[in-house]
């Protein structure tokens, strides 16, 4: 009987789950118009036809998509529009919806806040539900966004000048560049101090010997592990000296921390530093004097060119801030990750694992932070998982909005940072844009609680139950920041604190700070809570919400303290509020001045009005990481256009930008705002310049990639490179002469130079560098003279190939060489030599 009553609910259950199956729609979306009625809103559309045999029901179902712009209204009678949280919206029929027939359509018009240009700003991750089934998401995979082609499309509003590349503009942006012989380039990057090429060469063959005393001896096994690979075998190793003929010899001498000396000559190699991290930097020059097809192949000798080069690094903090809370970005791509920042002499890596959307780590002491914060998914279960967002769907297993690192993983990331002399640094965002923690904690606190442990339920909570304060993020949560009034927060921190030490311990890997995260904290915070009242009774001083802030960061300063770290944050740690003439001012919080406080400093952005944040900072003794996001936010779109990934609310930021910052000066080589127009110098007027005081506290550069949009490896590394390249450049090389006379010849001629070691050298190896990149590949330039069409390139030694009968491009299509006879339809496209190839673009006269 039991047995029977099983197969019948098997059978009842299968035949719901058949009878509830997503239904077959297509579904389109469109941008209708920017500056709706004149106002910061957008007017877009969805596109729905029902392209089944069963009429779609007027009730009983719900629509889900995550959407970056806050949905204000839906202009049907048809269907409503809700607000879950955060970025996920819900669309239902009302009571006038009569239902979908076959073959019939249906258009939702939504107004929402702000704008939308290209197609990452689009909704995303749509999914189906079944008011029977609740639990149960349904992916709706047919779905196209429609190319935008009008100016109602793209201008955000009257003023916005900052029209959507053509071929013609590409065109005239590549005009500059000069095309230079590969062998007459400089062949490492970042730009050594002192490098000269002598033209007496060096062969290494399998039969060469690795030199190398015991204080570098990893090192030569480093380098013997990367030869072995285009040898096909592994070089001989002597302890001290060698009496071979052919030696690669490692020395150590005095010199300045992470500097090195390389010498190439017929005679030999030698390679000398005071410290391993030098040795290692004289490696990857050593191993950038190869010609990039030398990484492609197993060869039976290495031509290596003859040089002198003697370097060291302009800054010591030259990091990369990889985002894994908004997508999750496995082992392997962190591993890959740091090979490319090894090669170009990259040495912090800076990741936060912590936000709003995921929790990352494995804190095994407190499990809920992964089993809950790490999953992303659709569920009526309360505090089963994260809701969906930015696209990751329904399905919890299925998306990159899910994943996190085991403890024993992270240590072997550390490890593996630590053998590249890559120092992590761990951020845990706090106290806002935490609600993957907050969550995770919220949901330990309802199992201990109703397993009857209600001490232990609130050892570790973030949030006062009681808490009735109402504020929206950024990022439209309205539930995702600590309160810093619960002692059990603090407790978390330090709980959460001591297991990453123990990870780091574990690893050999050195530790010197962890992140603490505070950025954009809402307005509405904390007004309403208990918790907060308490604490104010027992601390007067505490008036305002501002205050409540340089209490929760004074308590994190003394708890790292003690544990031998340095407080390290966004900008906003090192800034307080005060008044002015009557009005909000910000200044430099003199409590963490003198005490070795570092911040990564992001808002530059023009006509902001903190143009010179960075400098204040820096004048007034904070230690400063240049994080700007005008140059350095990778995750920011090469330029306008619908087809271009990336968000651009901060500025369009192609390879020239990380190239051309000036660190010491961003001011001087500003030419546009961030809407196009001629940039009004006067908005410098009263800001702040960096002293030679100042100077000293810039510590570093650092190339930041937030992940709303990098859902898969291969968008990752698109946004990443070429951009990380020229970041390099600037913050291991010396100040360039044309930074330093604002010369724009000079810096044509150094630009020319950088885009033809960029196409002829670099991508080339990174076709095959750590199993090879997904670079970005630039569209191809094109303007019409008369009558014949002329192209070029961002980057010399790429290809350009064409079609003129409006087919696309393939790798075997014609190869532009030279000016084309006018016609209707002429195609471009950009390959690499690996037969990759960037977008089209079509020459129309």
């Amino acid at each position: 009987m039991i047995r029977y009553l099983f197969l019948l609910f098997v059978l009842i259950s299968t035949g719901l789950q058949a009878q509830l199956a997503a239904p077959s729609l297509k579904i389109s979306w469109e941008i209708i118009e920017n500056n709706h009625q004149g106002k910061s809103a957008s007017l877009t559309a969805f596109a729905i036809t029902n392209t089944g045999k069963k009429a779609l029901p007027k009730n009983g179902w719900s629509f889900y998509f995550n959407f970056v712009r806050k949905v204000d209204t839906t202009l049907s009678a048809d269907l409503k529009v809700k607000h879950v949280n955060g970025d996920l919206f819900q669309l239902l029929p009302t009571a006038n919806f009569q239902g979908l027939k076959p073959g019939a359509s249906l258009e939702i018009k939504l107004i929402s806040e702000a704008w939308v240009i290209n197609f990452t700003d689009g909704p995303a991750g749509l999914y189906w539900v079944w008011d029977q089934q609740p639990g149960k998401g349904y992916s709706l995979t047919d779905y196209s966004i429609k190319s935008s082609t009008q100016s109602r499309q793209f201008q955000r509003f009257a003023g916005d000048n900052l029209g959507v590349i053509t071929p013609e503009k590409t065109f005239a942006q590549n005009k500059a560049i000069q095309a230079i012989e590969e062998k007459d380039l400089p062949k490492i990057i970042p730009s050594p101090q002192q490098y000269r090429e002598r033209g007496t060469p060096f062969v290494i063959t399998p039969q060469t010997e690795l030199v190398a005393p015991a204080e570098l001896k990893e090192e030569a096994a480093f380098l013997n592990s990367q030869l072995s690979g285009m040898l096909g075998k592994t070089l001989p190793i002597a302890n001290g000296k060698s009496g071979a003929a052919s030696a690669i010899v490692f020395r150590v001498e005095n010199m300045p921390k992470e500097a090195y000396r390389l010498m190439v000559n017929e005679k030999g190699i030698e390679i000398a530093a005071s410290d391993r991290a030098g040795a290692f930097y004289g490696i990857q020059s050593l191993l950038a004097l190869l010609p990039p097809s030398s990484w492609g192949k197993t060869q039976s000798s290495l031509t290596v060119t003859g040089v002198e080069v003697s370097d060291q690094p302009r800054f010591g903090h030259r990091a990369i801030m990889l985002d894994v809370a908004r997508h999750f970005h496995s082992k392997k791509q962190l591993l890959k990750l740091l090979d490319l920042m090894g090669f170009y002499k990259l040495n912090v890596l800076h990741l936060h694992f912590s936000d709003d959307e995921g929790w990352r780590l494995e804190i095994p002491s407190l499990p809920e932070l992964t089993q809950v914060g790490a999953m992303r998914g659709h569920s009526d279960v309360p505090l089963k998982s994260l809701p969906p967002a930015y696209g990751s769907g329904p399905e919890a297993m299925n998306s990159a909005g899910s994943g996190y690192y085991t403890r024993l993983e992270f240590v072997d990331i550390l490890r593996y940072a630590n053998a590249r002399h890559i120092k992590v640094i761990s951020e845990i965002e706090a106290p806002g844009h935490a609600r993957a923690a907050v969550k995770a904690m919220e949901a330990r606190y309802v199992t201990k609680l109703a397993e009857g442990r209600k001490d232990e339920a609130e050892k570790y909570l973030l949030y006062d139950p009681a808490d009735r304060s109402s504020y929206r993020s950024v990022q439209m949560y309205n539930d995702n920041v600590i309160n810093v009034a619960m002692p059990s927060v603090y407790r978390f921190l330090e709980t959460v604190t001591d297991e990453i030490l123990a990870m780091y311990r574990e690893a050999g890997a050195p530790i010197e700070t962890i992140h603490y995260g505070g950025d954009e904290v809402p307005i509405g915070v904390w007004t309403q809570s208990p918790a907060v009242a308490k604490l104010r009774q027992l601390n007067p001083e505490l008036k305002t919400t501002d205050d409540l802030w340089y209490y929760f960061y004074g308590k994190i300063n003394d708890m790292v303290q003690k544990k031998g770290l340095y407080l390290y944050g966004w900008e906003e740690i090192a800034m307080r509020k005060t008044m002015l003439d009557g009005k909000s001012h910000i200044i430099p919080n003199p409590d963490f001045v003198g005490q070795e406080v570092q911040v990564d400093v992001w808002n530059n952005v023009l006509g902001w009005g903190a143009e010179d944040l960075a400098y204040r900072l820096a004048n007034a003794g904070y230690k400063v990481v240049l994080s700007c996001v005008t140059h350095l936010y990778f995750d920011m779109s090469y330029y306008k256009s619908f087809d271009e990934p990336g968000y651009y609310w901060g500025a369009y930021s192609d390879v020239d930008k990380p190239f051309s910052f000036i660190p010491y000066d961003y001011f001087k080589n500003s030419k546009e705002d961030r809407l196009g127009n001629v940039l009004d110098r006067s908005i410098f007027n009263g800001k702040e310049r960096l002293t030679d005081y100042g100077k000293q506290n810039i510590v570093g550069i650092q190339g930041l990639l937030w992940s709303e949009t990098l859902n898969s490896p291969e968008r990752l590394e698109y946004m990443m490179l070429p951009k990380l390249i020229g970041m390099a450049e600037r913050a291991w090389a010396p100040t360039p002469t044309w930074a330093a006379e604002a010369d724009e010849k000079s810096y044509e001629k150094a630009w020319s130079i950088f885009v033809n070691q960029l196409g002829k050298r670099e991508l080339p190896r990174l076709d095959y560098l750590a199993g090879g990149f997904a670079y970005r590949l630039p569209t191809a330039g094109a303007i019409v003279e008369g009558n014949q069409v002329m192209a070029n390139v961002q980057l010399p030694g790429l290809t350009i190939r064409y079609t003129t009968d409006g087919s696309e491009p393939t790798a075997n299509s014609a190869i532009y060489s030279q000016p084309l006879p006018v016609s209707k339809r002429i195609k471009m496209k950009v390959f690499g030599a690996n037969g990759r190839a960037g977008r089209t673009v079509e020459v129309n006269p």
